[in-house]
């Protein structure tokens, strides 16, 4: 067996779209995204892809936008890793849905939920390859100051999260 390669995938989701990576174990995991994201709101547009790890390994999709369901199933092929799953969400923010998600009974963890472009560091064997890390968008360049916390604290209930 060789030593790991090491190969980061980048994924910049549109504008006014939202992602999540996290992994799952079985096939069902396509089906019962669909069903957990669809019954989240009626408003929520989205795809969804899953690297299939064993058998035909084929990327399996759903979603109820097209556009988005290509977009997932093309980042999920350039990820390539055994069990992945990605979700591109428009029209509803990962927050809406996270509960959700994670109540799959075939999803094993959430890697990150953001709107932010991130970087999936790969580990590539012969056998396959598989996530190490998720760099979610840019180093902090400082500490908040009182105007960035007033700031901050207005944005939540500009959109609606907090009172």
């Amino acid at each position: 067996m060789s030593d790991p390669t090491i190969v980061v995938v980048p994924i910049t989701p549109p504008e006014g779209v939202n992602l999540i990576l996290g992994q799952s174990h079985f096939i069902k995991t396509v089906e019962d995204l669909y069903e957990a994201l669809v019954g989240s709101s009626p408003h929520l547009r989205f795809g969804l892809a899953f690297c299939e790890a064993s058998g035909p390994c084929l990327v399996r999709r759903a979603g109820n936008d097209r556009e988005l369901t290509d977009l997932a199933a093309q980042h999920a092929l350039a990820v390539g890793a055994g069990h992945s799953f990605l979700v591109l969400l428009r029209e509803g923010f990962p927050v809406n849905v996270l509960n959700q998600v994670k109540s799959v009974p075939e999803v094993c963890s959430v890697y990150c939920a953001t709107a932010n472009p991130i970087q999936v560091v790969i580990a590539a064997t012969d056998q396959g390859r598989g996530v190490v890390a998720v760099i979610d968008g840019h180093a902090p360049s400082g500490i908040e100051t009182d105007a960035d916390e007033r700031d901050r604290r207005q944005l939540l209930r500009d959109i609606g999260y907090k009172l």
